[in-house]
């Protein structure tokens, strides 16, 4: 990989890395928003309220210094209100323009909450905004700089004209409350959020890290692949031929954050998230499991590790943790960056026997371990 591209993954590590600070349980969400970023695929979020869905997508939006557009829609949301109203100059001398200044089709990341609460005009509008990245509306048509669009909902739709709407956003995340065991996490990271000034990338990152995926070559991988697709079928996860070849854009964005040139074995794991409902997902996650062993992502740890349940996964994210505490604990107190070294230490030998242990991860033990006996 160039030295360019290193420093546009470095330099999105910082930026993801800040956009999770107190965000209990949502890294994967995070981490997933980024690489359907890269990909130029949307994310469809599907959880109750609360749970800090738009928090993540706004974090990230701030730390690659994007232009944002967000809205919750409602059964009477009209379209001016997402596209921009019309010009009424324009309209005086004939002619139907739209006013699109601060508006989703001038945005490069936008949040969508209730998204399926939207009139079947927006929706209509929003197909050819999301496929093709193009605005159409009266005289008006332009092209749009969206990147990523992430849309909200409490549940999946049911009927069949929003289900073929909702099959637009490649990937899917499910997300649940904190548990019990984090609230704690929980209340201390919404106490101290936006103490510490985020680190940023920028969009150009993106453009150039989507430019290394695209031209990356799935060649050798497409064999194991199709060899997962039938698997899933097999296991009764049936995917449209729309998602099995669009997984290919994921697959070639994972391995390019995650360090590769050309995407391998490792980099298979976000074909778990095209799987479009959860219990399908955790259907193809028992179904593919032994295919997705070798996943690992050090940019996307938590994704990838959620996604195979494998232990270089786990390691690879135990590792960044690792190194994040030894850095010092930052604005937290001391026993606290204590209690969280003893946590990873614990994690680390609960699940890593010491022939799956990394030697770089074997390193940042032992350096937890001095640290925390000198603490």
């Amino acid at each position: 990989m160039s030295a360019a591209l290193q420093e546009s993954v470095s330099r999105l590590q910082g930026a993801l890395q800040d956009a999770r600070r107190g965000l209990i349980g949502r890294d994967t969400l995070v981490e997933l928003i980024a690489l359907a970023a890269v990909a130029g695929e949307h994310l469809l979020v599907i959880g109750p309220p609360g749970t800090a869905k738009s928090e993540a997508v706004r974090r990230v939006a701030r730390g690659l210094e994007a232009s944002y557009f967000e809205y919750l829609l409602g059964r009477f949301t009209e379209p001016s209100e997402i596209f921009g109203p019309v010009d009424l100059r324009k309209l005086r001398e004939g002619v139907v323009e739209t006013e699109t200044r601060g508006m989703l089709p001038e945005a490069q990341i936008a949040f969508l909450d209730e998204v399926f609460l939207g009139s079947t005009a927006i929706l209509n509008t929003l197909l050819s905004l999301l496929n093709e990245r193009t605005f159409r509306r009266g005289h008006t048509s332009i092209r749009c700089p969206l990147r990523l669009c992430v849309g909200a909902s409490n549940a999946l739709p049911e009927g069949e004209g929003l289900a073929a709407f909702a099959d637009r956003f490649l990937l899917r995340c499910f997300v649940e409350p904190v548990p019990d065991d984090r609230l704690e996490d929980l209340l201390e990271g919404g106490w101290l959020a936006g103490e510490q000034p985020p680190r940023v990338a920028r969009v150009d990152d993106l453009d150039q890290l989507a430019v290394a995926a695209r031209s990356a070559s799935l060649e050798s991988l497409r064999p194991t692949l199709a060899q997962a697709i039938r698997l899933l079928r097999k296991a009764g996860v049936l995917l449209s031929d729309r998602r099995i070849v669009k997984a290919q854009r994921l697959i070639a964005a994972a391995a390019i954050l995650g360090g590769r040139r050309e995407p391998g074995p490792a980099d298979l794991w976000p074909l778990l998230y095209v799987v479009p409902t959860a219990a399908a997902q955790a259907t193809a996650r028992d179904a593919l499991r032994d295919l997705l062993a070798p996943s690992h992502n050090l940019l996307l740890g938590s994704a990838s590790e959620e996604a195979s349940l494998g232990p270089l996964a786990r390691a690879t994210r135990l590792l960044s943790s690792g190194r994040t505490l030894l850095s010092g604990p930052g604005g937290a107190p001391p026993d606290l960056w204590k209690l969280r070294i003893e946590g990873v230490l614990r994690e680390i030998d609960a699940g890593l026997a010491e022939a799956q242990m990394p030697p770089d991860l074997r390193e940042v033990r032992e350096g937890l371990m001095q640290a925390l006996g000198a603490g």
